[in-house]
């Protein structure tokens, strides 16, 4: 078609779409607000399904108890599982690793609320920002930030580190101390010293210090217990994360720790961070599933329906100018394309501006969807969210206009003419 027949073209369409004019806003207010909810949806599941995703390269392994949910293995057993059970010329060893023990407290055991209850990982401080999610791959100058945080923390052993929510629920301020009564490790009180913040995002609700401070205290347990070890002392370690260079190195430490017979009782088992989070999150399968299957397609279908809705109607109400259209030269093909140009302009205008509207609110007004799922506390709406939205907004239009498209391009002049005689 020829660039200038094919700009008036457009510009026609945008005529007719400015003629309706309250038709039209109705149809993108209902785009948008169905661009939103699905936007919203496939937020969470992209990035749960890129949290799952098995990689190749570079990959974190945890080590857990085999048998029993929540893991729990001696304390001891975490100098052998950092290096990979390597015991020989020729066993393989991660690149890096870390040990998680989880602290839960309360600044209030007679009133325990939600507010002033705290969950924390006892760990290496070191090993933050370079075995954590998320915090490993920080972008400049906000690495170099936390690092100062971290050092902070490595330098006071009753330092802790807060996620930035936490800090507001607990009405509390870095540089201020507090007393935290144990709940998982009864008569395991400890003092602390808030040294800094996790950057916002994933961690907003978490705690860290060093694993140190927790192990000393579990040390010391005896001699005010008439020599009795605390309940957890054979069984405060939680986790262990490795970092491997691919899945053959996964492979061979895997092999090296689960047949060690060192860590036989209690067994360990070895799985990729992403069968973990995926073991994890099991038990929202169902939901997920509704989610993707059901809850999208019926929104889909019904932005189809509301913008096929609003084009028959303004087809019908249209037959006499296109009928006059067709005796000044159109051809059925023409006014084919015009309708449905109409309508992909109208969809997939709307949820553009919805998706970019969501994403700029989202993430900069919000700082994320705070939806909370497992230990996922908000959600970055992606960079792919921009054209999710045209897309959907588009595909709805396009779906749902060929019908009332076909029966435009069909119209008949001589029963139009007859009727308006």
């Amino acid at each position: 078609m020829d660039p200038l027949l094919l700009l008036k073209f457009v510009g026609l369409m945008f005529k007719n779409i400015r003629r309706g004019m309250l038709r039209s806003i109705l149809t993108a207010i209902g785009t948008m607000a169905l661009v939103v909810v699905v936007t919203l949806v496939w937020t969470v599941l992209h990035a749960l399904s890129k949290a799952t995703q098995e990689k190749e390269a570079d990959l974190k392994v945890i080590v857990t108890e085999r048998w029993q949910i929540p893991s729990q293995m001696p304390f001891s057993y975490g100098d052998a599982l950092t290096r990979g059970a390597a015991q020989k010329e020729g066993d393989l060893q991660p690149i890096d690793a870390m040990t998680w023990q989880f602290y839960g407290g309360t600044l209030d055991l007679k009133n325990r609320t939600r507010e002033n209850t705290l969950f924390a990982f006892a760990m290496q401080p070191s090993k933050l920002d370079t075995m954590m999610d998320d915090l490993d791959d920080l972008p400049e100058p906000q690495k170099s930030q936390f690092r100062e945080t971290v050092k902070k923390l490595d330098a006071n052993r009753q330092g802790l580190l807060l996620g930035r929510g936490r800090l507001l629920a607990l009405d509390k301020k870095i540089g201020e101390r507090i007393k935290l009564f144990g709940l998982n490790y009864r008569g395991i009180d400890l003092e602390f010293e808030i040294v800094g913040t996790f950057p916002e995002g994933r961690y907003d609700d978490s705690a860290a210090f060093n694993r140190d401070y927790l192990n000393d205290a579990m040390d010391a347990y005896p001699k005010t217990h008439q020599g009795k070890k605390h309940p957890l002392a054979e069984k405060s370690l939680n986790l262990v994360w490795l970092r491997v260079p691919d899945r053959e190195a996964f492979t061979k430490i895997a092999q090296q720790i689960e047949t060690a017979p060192s860590f036989s009782t209690p067994a360990v088992k070895c799985e990729t961070s992403s069968s973990g989070i995926a073991s994890f999150l099991e038990a929202y399968r169902d939901l997920f599933w509704g989610l993707r299957y059901l809850f999208s397609p019926a929104a889909f279908f019904s932005l189809t329906l509301v913008i096929s809705n609003a084009i028959s109607i303004s087809v019908r109400e249209r037959r006499l100018e296109l009928a006059v259209m067709k005796v000044l030269g159109f051809r059925p093909v023409q006014i084919l394309f015009l309708v449905l140009g109409e309508s992909l302009l109208l969809g997939a205008g709307a949820g553009f501006l919805s998706a970019l509207g969501t994403y700029c609110i989202g993430n900069w007004y919000f700082e994320g969807l705070p939806f909370r799922v497992a230990f996922f506390p908000k959600f970055l709406i992606p960079d792919e969210a921009l054209w999710w939205g045209p897309a959907l907004g588009g595909g709805a239009a396009l779906l749902g206009t060929i019908v009332p498209a076909w029966n435009a391009c069909r119209v008949k002049v001589t029963d139009v003419f007859a009727r308006v005689a």
